[in-house]
């Protein structure tokens, strides 16, 4: 059965499925399998949209902090105490490595000020990150895009939904068999949490070479480097409408901001103040929710292989696709994924046979 198409593939629209469950507590306990691909033939793939640099975004703003408490105050019970846990493993046998799912979340909860009208109901996983670390070998951090196209029990939708509609533990489903690998935990942040955290660090230094009036993020904006408190902040890292290159600009945005945050959370002004640590802290763990077996040692080792997979000896990138602009009535236009490449690449990071340095579509750019 036909998927969808290429901008410049023939397919039958009516062999496409565009309903969608009749409610987001679908079933999760059918098998869930990501799309089967179209010949190679049909697949076209756009070298121009492809990203230069990982996309290391707002998701590690709560395990970079959480790892700072714990290993610069040992306040592990403290954090075990602040941990949100929620289902979301699977019972996939275990493989060797041990694979965390890094994601950041779109929901909003009412804390924080969005701005803008570019404001949504429910919530999108729109960040989706891979990290393993191998029993030897380096570690890696993979992005999934977020527009990849699933298949959740018989229905078409974009990967960033699949938590919502079909459930969490669909999500972790699919990103199991786009790997091959047992995901054994799971961070998830909330955008909103950025915010907090920036106004309890008492602001960040942020740079961007163009004025902005976006009215769909709320960015107001006056070309050059400015002290930016949580809202702007926050508005500076959703912006994508206001910026020539979208998603690809947004991602190198998220990735200064992530970089401030750290340069400032790590700082002898923050280091040297108690209750700025305290503020800090509350406002990246308030945003974190992990899986049900989670605690403060796997956070701590999570953040380590992090650290360790951006380093220069780590790995990083994006998985395969073999169409960026696929499109599918009802779905609209979504990432197609190679299974073969995305099956061999993950093989060889679980077993830290893959060199240093950048892999996926993201190596050919």
């Amino acid at each position: 059965m036909s998927s969808g198409s290429s901008r410049n593939a023939v397919r039958n629209p009516s062999d496409m499925p565009v309903s969608r469950p009749s409610s987001p507590a679908a079933n999760v306990s059918t098998k869930f399998s990501h799309l089967g691909r179209p010949a190679a033939a049909t697949a076209k793939t756009v070298t121009a949209r492809r990203p230069r640099a990982l996309r290391i975004t707002l998701c590690a703003i709560a395990v970079l902090v959480a790892a700072l408490i714990l290993s610069v105050f040992g306040a592990w019970q403290w954090v075990d105490s602040k941990l949100n846990r929620s289902d979301w493993l699977t019972d996939t046998p275990n493989t060797p490595a041990s694979t965390w799912l890094i994601l950041g979340s779109d929901e909003r909860d009412g804390s924080t000020d969005y701005g803008g009208v570019d404001n949504i109901s429910g919530f999108r996983t729109d960040t989706i990150l891979v990290l393993i670390k191998p029993k030897s070998g380096p570690s890696s951090l993979v992005s999934i895009p977020r527009d990849s196209l699933m298949n959740v029990d018989n229905q078409y939708m974009k990967i960033n939904a699949v938590a919502l509609i079909a459930g969490k533990k669909a999500l972790v489903s699919n990103v199991e068999q786009i790997t091959g690998q047992k995901i054994d935990h799971v961070a998830q942040i909330k955008f909103g949490g950025l915010q907090n955290v920036v106004n309890a660090l008492g602001g960040i230094e942020l740079c961007y070479d163009e004025d902005v009036q976006d009215s769909y993020s709320g960015l107001n904006w006056k070309a050059g480097c400015h002290t930016a408190d949580g809202s702007t902040a926050l508005s500076f890292s959703r912006m994508r409408y206001a910026d020539a290159r979208g998603d690809f600009g947004r991602n190198e945005r998220q990735r200064q901001v992530i970089s401030a945050i750290v340069k400032k959370a790590s700082s002898s002004e923050t280091l040297t103040n108690p209750s700025k640590i305290v503020a800090v802290s509350n406002a990246a763990m308030s945003a974190l929710t992990v899986d049900e077996k989670t605690n403060p040692y796997t956070l701590l080792t999570m953040a380590l292989a992090f650290k360790s997979a951006t380093g220069s000896n780590g790995i990083s990138g994006s998985v395969y696709w073999s169409d960026p602009d696929y499109y599918v009535d009802g779905v609209g236009s979504s990432v197609l994924l190679d299974d073969a490449k995305n099956t061999e690449l993950f093989n060889q990071l679980a077993d830290g046979t893959y060199k240093a340095g950048t892999v996926g579509n993201l190596a050919e750019g």
